[in-house]
């Protein structure tokens, strides 16, 4: 398409969760850190780690936290609550370096990442941190399916701010808000940002969820599969 604006539609793609499967990877580098650190762990502690986490990024999403505090504090909540001196610091450390190693997929993103990337225009848009985030995508093998890789941590924000989203649209030759879409598993952070951002959203709900909240998305799909049906209708 040389000399000419590429008039595909915009995929907007969450990582986490919804291409890669970040529990599996959280549960395999928690471990692996723990053990470092000399901190027990088990099925049960790393189900509460995933909560304080999520709690944690819900707080930056919030604006309450920095994302460098976020990345601390989770380990000293979890380290408070379960009654253990550890270095939270060195924790955070290992722990990312353990997370950026090897990749899970979620079930369906391979095959819809090779249906999808010829006919629309792909693009990662995560809050991770840069370097875990490229080190697990470098490891599944799936950058040459994107136009671009948005990270919060080198972005001009978070999601779901309105300007992490303004920053990936400049980014975007030829951008049109009612030609793009995000599809992602978190009503706080990809539909309530695609919402911030004025494009469509569709909510990745694999274990059905109820959402009795405000975050309403303009669609929803249990499976991966159905994403690229649903995309040849809305844009038709």
């Amino acid at each position: 398409m040389s000399g000419q604006l590429d008039k595909r539609p915009v995929i907007l793609l969450d990582l986490d969760n919804t291409i890669l499967d970040f529990n599996k990877a959280e549960h395999h580098a928690l471990g692996r850190a723990f053990a470092l650190v000399g901190v027990p762990f088990s099925d049960e502690i790393a189900k509460r780690y995933n909560q304080i986490n999520i709690r944690h990024w819900e707080m930056l999403e919030d604006g309450i936290l920095t994302r460098d505090q976020v990345l601390v504090k989770r380990f000293e909540a979890l380290f408070h609550e379960i009654g253990v001196e550890a270095d939270a610091f060195r924790t955070q450390a290992l722990y990312e370096k353990l997370l950026g190693e090897g990749h899970w997929f979620m079930p369906g993103a391979e095959a819809l990442l090779e249906a999808l990337y010829e006919k629309y225009r792909l693009f990662i848009c995560s809050n991770g941190t840069q370097s875990v985030q490229d080190s697990r995508i470098e490891s599944a093998g799936i950058e040459r399916y994107f136009e671009k890789i948005f990270v919060s941590e080198h972005m001009d924000g978070n999601k779901p701010e309105k300007r992490f989203f303004e920053q990936c649209f400049r980014e975007i030759p030829g951008f049109e808000r009612e030609r793009a879409i995000i599809l992602g598993d978190s009503l706080t952070s990809d539909i309530r940002g695609g919402h911030n951002a004025g494009i469509k959203t569709c909510w990745f709900n694999p274990n059905g969820k109820t959402n009795n909240g405000p975050i309403v998305p303009d669609y929803e799909i249990a499976e991966l599969s159905e994403f690229e049906r649903l995309l040849r209708d809305v844009f038709k």
